[in-house]
Formats: C-alpha cells, structure tokens, sequence
C-alpha cells in the first residue's frame, strides 16, 4: 500500500529505485554537500526531476494490502467450516439432501457474517488522516516556494517553521527548532535541536542537528538539507520493520483448531468403529454404512461455527459502543484471556496535554492543580507568564506550553486573553531555541513591562533582582542556590520547569531594540512547573486491573522519572516500579529480561526504541502471557503488530500504529482497554458454556439411534 499523498492509499507492488548508498546525515556539511551533490541553495527544478525519477516519490509503500478475495476465502477455511463441509458432502452422499442444505447454508451464512463484520471494522479505521502534510517549503533556483511534500528529494533545501509537519529526514544548514519528536521516541516534550549543536556519535534520533519524517516544529525556525525521503527515513525504517513482523493466530484460533481436530477424532473413530459392530449385530453392509454416515454427521456440532462467530460480533458491537473498535473478531476472545498490558505513558495513562501543577516563590512552593486562594505573588507570576505567549486557545494553536501558562492565569483570575495581550505588547524577541528565552514588552497602567520566561538556569543567569513579598531586593548567592535547589526538587518529580522574571522600564521609555539589552537585569519572580496530568479514570481501572490479575508495565519513550511519577499516581508498581532505560534493556540478555519480567513485578521500562518494544512482547509471550500492547507512534507499530492484542489510539495515535493495531481506542483511554478487557472474558465464558451445553446436548441425540442399529431395529425410536 503507498501514502501517495495526504489521506489517500493504493496498492503497491514496486519499490522505489535505490539512488545508491545513502550518505551519513552526521557527517561535515561539505562533505554532505558532495556526497548529495547540492549547495546551501538549493537544487534546480530540472535536477530535483530527475532525482524524483531515480529516488521515487516521498511515500511510505507497505508490502501487499488488503484483499478481500482472500479475505472472504478464510472463513470457509476455518477449521470448523471445513469440519461442516465434510459432514455436508456425507449427508449428501447418505441421502440426506435436506441436511446437506442445511449444514452448507450455515456455513454460507456464518462466513457472510464473520466477514462483514471484520469489513465494517476495517472501514471504521481506513479513514486515515495523511501523516505528511500536503506541502513543503523548499528553496529551488536560489527561490523559495511551495512543493507537494511527495515531490521532496535528497539534497533539496527545507524551509521548517513554527506549526508544520517535517517532511523528510534533513540535516539542519542553520537556526534552530524546538521538534515535536512523540510519534517517533515517544518523548512528550519537545526536543532542541540546531545547526550549531552537532553530534557524530549515538542514535541518529538523539543527534541535535537532525530532523526526521513525520515529526512538528513546535518553535522557531530554520533551514535543513534533506538526506533521506520516502522509506529511506527513519520513519520507513519503522514502516518496514511494522511490515516484516508476523502477526500469529490468536488463543482462540489455536482453541477452535484443537478441537476440531478432536471432534473429527471422535466422529470418525465412533463412524468407523461401528461397522464390523453394525455387522455383527445383524445389519446389512449397505444399512451399516449408512447409520455410521449418520453418526458422524450427528457428532459434528452444526451450531459451534455460528454460536462463535455469533458471540464474538456481538462482543465487538458492544466494544464499539465503550469506545474500542476492534478489527478481528478472533481479537475479543483474546482480549479476555489477557494477563498483561503494556502501556504507553503520554495520551494514555496522561491527558496528554501540559498543565500547570506547582509554582515556587520565595515565599515557598504552592500547588495550582487544586482550586485555593492563591498569594499575590503566584498571581503575579501566573500573569506574567501568560502575557509572554503567543499561544490562541480558541484557534487550537500554540505551544503546550504556552496553553498551560494562559490556562494558569485564568484559573488563577488573572487571564491574559490573547486580544487584549497583542494590543498591549510594544514589542517582543520570539523564543530562541539556543538560549531558550523568550521576551516581550508590554504596555502595563501606562508603562512598559518586559517579559521573560524559559529555561530557570537562563534566566536565573540574566536576573540580579528578587521579588519577595511584594518587593524587590538584591538576588543573593544564597538565593541562587535557593532556585537551583527548588528546580531540583521540582525536576525530580517529573515536572517541566520554567523560569519567570519582569522588569519595569522607566515611564516614557521605549522598548529596546536589541534582545541582549532586553534580557538584562531581570526581577526574578519564581517558577512554574507543569506536567502532563493523569487520566482521573485511570488510577481505578489500574485497581480492576489488578483485581483481575492483569500485570500492567509502562514501555514509553519518556523520561523514566516522569513515567514513574505518572505510574505511582495511578497506582502501577504498588508502591515503586524499577526503571529500566533503553540504554540498560540494550545491555540485558534474553535471560536476564526473562528473570526480570518473571518476578511478577511491574516495569517501567523508559527512552524505549521499536526494536525493544519487540523484545519485551517476544519475552512476555514466551513466558506463557497473553499480551496487551498500547501505541500511538510510528514507533509503536511493530510491537503492536506482534502483541497479541495490538491497542492503538484513535484520537491522538499515527496512521500507521491504527493501521498495524487489533483494537483502536476512539477515546485513547485505558480504562477503555481494562472494561474490554471485561467484555472480552463474558464473551469467552459465553463461548465456553455453549460449548458444554453442544457436547452434553449430543449425548442423547446420539445413542437412541445407537441403540436402536445395535438392536437390528426390534427397539422403535420415540416419535413425536
């Protein structure tokens, strides 16, 4: 399948021609620049032609798709619709046309079933929004212009800003970005990166002067060379390890196979076993022949197929209707039979949204995620913060953090609306990646007021002065350590921290033109730390969780300590989990990650790559667990792919983790997965008592005609 363009897919059997060996992206800009045969300005349209003729189209393509042919033919390949099958062709040959019909219809049926009901899924996940965006800014001709994403080639030159999707896997030629890296690492704050920070060792996702497909500028600007599109990049890299993991059959699939294979033992062993026994008590070899037909066909439980596929639709719609789409009926039973979820952090256990939690002063630290009274200071220092964003709410546009700090000050009574906030601003020196700073100049009771907020440590450095108890004195060195040691504090429980500081400009005075005299000076006036909240619903679907014997460990591309203080709110790890980091599972053997997960404890295994996700499904499931896997990344998609239960997120998840998941969450919440979890376990024991119910039910079918061939016909059978 090839992502031609945003929101379309097609079938595809070809590959893109290899343009030859890629160059390293990490290697000096000159000689990038040969290896790419390109310049800081850019290609010529007709050289960009005929790359695109050599490297193909900036696609994803998938091996294979879906074909309904195929589709359709699995349900007539059930084991238990080829069981029926046979017993229709005995019926027939015995001389009961109206019992072939019968068996053969439900046959017709329960497939027509079964595959409508996967097809109706299926629809509710093929309307995929386009994971690259419609354009590109490039320069071409020393120009700057706009391309169709899909036209991007090796040694083009990428114009990222504020607010748009990147394209294609890029070296940075200068400024410098804050990048939303979460569908890639899992990472739920934005990262730096710049053309002055250059890294020629460690992971290429963790190199500071690269960008990669599929990921958000979420600040500033710059230029990038680019070295790789289409499944070249890392995000193809991704797609084809997604594509190359085999999905396998389900516990239920692995059941029903078990015992059809034992209901044809039986009915065949009971046909063939009473011949020379029909013989022997008298009846003629046409006569015992034909009872023998008739007990084999008895022994096949025509209702088993429909009774199944009938149990497991009916699970689904009721999984639809709590917000879980699932895409195999096979799945639901498989969800009753989980034992252990892995779950990712951001989106999932969290709102995934930044929100305002703590603040320092000098007078202390607060909380501000709970509705109290708050001191001026924190008032002033919510109002501060608010009126250096340029964050719109009512838009839908702007930095989390941004959108945190105005949801501050309106919880707080101080908000900053964001018309009167432009009409007051004089001035203002955007948010600098490199000294991560941003200030403004507002207009405040008829005078100017700069602005700052960022990184504590920068603006800590550019203040002199500290605001306490309504004034402002002299910032001691015991101050300082003061701030550092209560960033510390703050940093230590998972919380994002910003540094707020102000200074008044004499009446009449002008803003300055120059940001390094703006941000000089500065009145300290605290911190604000935020985070990403947890789902209020969470914590008691851990408890159910639990209760049911479900093991619940968090594999995330975060920050261990953030992931852990998440995990201890909802209650994952009663009482403290062990963090295992990316770099510490890498170094683990398969022995010692199998002692690991076999204490039975919970895990928060942290800064996890695809590769990893794949070893703790393949460790997990080789202990003997039923796996539960949650996703909403590109570097999700083949775990869930090879979990048993593959889970992704519907409102914030990529279109590749919905289109590699088994279920998709409409509502990205887990509690979601524990009450399918629920769903799934009445289904299987609706399943299980049918089941009982068709073997005790062919007892007594079965022995009065018994009875009545072994007594040569002197016993009449009952009629009705």
């Amino acid at each position: 399948m090839r992502i031609d363009s945003p929101g379309t897919l097609r079938q595809s059997t070809d590959r893109p021609p290899d343009g030859g060996d890629a160059p390293d992206p990490r290697e000096p800009i000159a000689l990038l620049f040969r290896d790419l045969r390109t310049s800081a300005q850019g290609l010529p349209d007709r050289e960009a032609d005929r790359r695109q003729a050599v490297y193909g189209p900036n696609t994803l393509t998938a091996r294979g798709g879906r074909r309904r042919p195929r589709e359709l033919a699995q349900q007539f390949t059930h084991p238990l619709a080829l069981l029926l099958a046979l017993a229709a062709v005995l019926a027939a040959v015995s001389g009961a046309p109206a019992l072939a019909v019968a068996i053969a219809a439900v046959i017709l049926l329960n497939a027509a079933l079964a595959f409508a009901q996967e097809q109706q899924a299926e629809k509710a996940v093929e309307a995929l929004a386009a994971f690259l965006p419609e354009l590109a800014t490039v320069i071409r001709d020393r120009v700057r212009r706009e391309v169709p994403a899909t036209s991007l080639v090796p040694g083009d030159v990428l114009v990222v800003e504020e607010g748009e999707r990147i394209s294609a896997d890029a070296r940075l030629l200068s400024g410098g970005v804050e990048v939303d890296l979460s569908a890639l690492t899992g990472e739920s704050a934005p990262v730096f990166r710049s053309a002055e920070l250059v890294d020629v060792e460690g992971s290429l996702l963790d190199a500071r002067d690269l960008l990669f497909s599929g990921t958000s500028c979420t600040g500033g600007q710059a230029q990038a060379v680019v070295t790789a599109t289409g499944m070249h990049t890392e995000l193809g890299r991704i797609a084809a390890l997604s594509q190359r993991t085999r999905r396998e059959e389900s516990p239920l699939e692995r059941q029903v196979k078990r015992a059809a294979r034992l209901i044809a033992l039986v009915a065949i062993g009971v046909g063939f076993t009473f011949l020379p026994v029909g013989l022997a008590a008298g009846l003629s070899l046409a006569a015992a022949v034909s009872f023998a037909i008739g007990l084999l066909v008895a022994n096949v439980p025509e209702g088993l197929l429909p009774t199944i596929t009938l149990s497991l639709a009916s699970g689904v719609r009721d999984l639809a209707r709590r917000g879980a789409v699932v895409k195999r009926l096979s799945a639901v039973e498989t969800l009753g039979s989980t034992t252990v979820v892995c779950t990712d952090k951001t989106g999932t256990l969290t709102e995934n949204r930044m929100l305002a939690t703590a603040v320092w002063t000098p007078g202390g630290q607060c909380a501000v995620d709970v509705p109290v009274p708050a001191p001026p200071e924190v008032r002033l220092l919510a109002a501060s913060a608010a009126a250096c964003t340029t964050a719109r709410p009512e838009a839908g546009h702007g930095d989390p953090t941004e959108l945190a700090l105005l949801d501050l000050a309106e919880r707080l009574g101080v908000a900053c609306p964001p018309e009167r906030r432009d009409t007051d601003r004089r001035a203002m020196f955007r948010f600098d990646p490199r000294i991560k700073l941003m200030t403004t100049a507002d207009s405040e009771d008829g005078t100017v007021v700069l602005h700052t907020k960022g990184a504590p440590e920068e603006v800590l450095a550019r203040a002199d002065r500290l605001l306490d108890e309504g004034s402002q004195r002299p910032l001691t060195p015991a101050d300082r350590s003061g701030v550092v040691s209560a960033v510390g504090d703050l940093a230590a429980r998972g919380l994002r921290v910003l540094g707020v500081a102000r200074r008044p400009l004499p009446p009449g005075q002008a803003p300055p033109g120059r940001r390094e005299d703006a941000e000089r000076h500065l009145c300290l006036i605290g911190l604000i730390a935020m985070a990403d909240p947890a789902r209020p619903e969470v914590a008691g679907a851990i408890t159910l969780a639990h209760r049911a014997g479900i093991t619940v460990h968090v594999v995330t591309g975060d920050n261990g300590m953030t992931a852990a203080a998440i995990a201890g709110q909802v209650g994952i790890g009663r009482g403290g989990s062990r963090i295992v980091t990316g770099t510490e599972l890498t170094a683990m053997g398969e022995r010692e990650l199998d002692t690991l997960l076999a204490r039975g404890e919970e895990v928060i295994f942290a800064r996890t790559s695809p590769e990893a996700k794949l070893r703790i499904a393949d460790a997990l499931r080789a202990e003997g667990h039923t796996v539960a896997m949650t996703g909403d990344g590109v570097n999700d998609a083949p775990a869930l792919r090879r979990a048993d239960i593959g889970v992704a997120m519907g409102r914030s998840g990529t279109d590749v983790a919905r289109e590699s998941a088994t279920m998709v969450l409409t509502d990205d919440n887990f509690a979601t997965i524990v009450a399918a979890v629920e769903a799934g376990r009445r289904t299987y024991d609706n399943i299980r008592k049918f089941i009982v119910y068709i073997f005790a039910h062919a007892v007594p079918e079965v022995v009065p005609f018994l009875v009545f061939a072994l007594a040569g016909g002197t016993i009449p059978l009952p009629s009705r």
